[in-house]
């Protein structure tokens, strides 16, 4: 068994000082409950609304302040916005004791209804998963998961647990839908279809008009919910996990075992060529 904390947290905007300390309190509270492994939220460290921000936030993924987070001796994945260069990066960073595992940057931006992602962040361009102390991993940032081939390419590249911080709000917008029922019924089908583990860790609080739900959960191999926090209020959710189960069922029903790469990498070549986005 593996105990995972999920840091169901508020942020405050631009205020990347403030947010590291609260990360660190959550931290070693985590440490506390035996947690080998704290996930926090999408952009912990400066917020969502960059829009709203007169000063560029962003930090590099060598920044000493990332590092310096697994001193408690724990793994800790944190959301951040990654100065880049040139670009930009909605970035969740993957840190253990040796410093960052893995930055994944954020590969589908929002860009639909009021969200303007496009405008504050770059798409990243890679998707791996990696080798942790928990289990071989991977990271989907918020609407990543809600891209059907990312969670197969995720588990065909061996991740056992999915980890998938978010800042979902609800009732944006004249045009808005009940975006609570969408992903738990989309976590159940990632969980279920790519036998896996689930981290889902959301936001809560209020930014700029957005109020942000919470609802984190743990679910296992077979979509049931195993952990969950509540609705609309801050709360650190300790899970353990058996990360052995999803390699048993996928042994027991072997859905990604004939994953016809070859087939999938033709057509998507076909399409690509026919005039899809490359």
């Amino acid at each position: 068994m593996k105990r995972i904390a999920l840091a169901q947290m508020d942020c405050a905007l631009g205020d990347v000082a403030a947010n590291l300390e609260h990360v660190r309190t959550e931290i070693d509270r985590a440490a506390t409950e035996g947690a080998e492994l704290v996930v926090f939220p999408e952009l912990t460290l400066q917020g969502y609304s960059l829009g709203q921000l007169e000063a560029d936030s962003s930090m590099r993924a060598e920044d000493r302040r990332l590092a310096a987070l697994t001193d408690g001796g724990i793994d800790v994945l944190v959301g951040f916005y990654e100065d880049g260069g040139a670009r930009r990066y909605d970035s969740a960073a993957y840190l253990a004791s040796d410093g960052a595992r893995y930055v994944h940057r954020k590969l589908y931006l929002s860009n639909y209804l009021v969200w303007e992602e496009r405008k504050h962040a770059s798409p990243g361009q890679s998707l791996r998963a990696f080798d942790t102390r928990i289990a071989r991993v991977a990271t989907l940032i918020c609407n990543d998961a809600w891209q059907p081939a990312l969670p197969w390419l995720a588990a065909q590249d061996g991740a056992e647990v999915l980890l998938v911080p978010a800042n979902s709000a609800v009732g944006l917008g004249p045009n808005s839908f009940d975006v609570v029922d969408y992903w738990y019924e989309l976590l159940h089908f990632i969980a279920r279809m790519q036998q896996c583990w689930v981290v889902f860790c959301n936001r809560v609080g209020t930014e700029a008009g957005a109020r942000f739900w919470g609802g984190s959960r743990v679910l296992d191999p077979s979509g049931q919910v195993i952990a969950e926090a509540a609705m609309w209020e801050a709360e650190l959710l300790v899970a353990d996990i058996d990360v052995t189960s999803a390699r048993r069922r996928r042994h027991e029903v072997p859905l990604l075992a004939e994953a016809r790469l070859g087939l999938i990498a033709r057509e998507v070549a076909r399409l690509i060529h026919e005039g899809g986005d490359a």
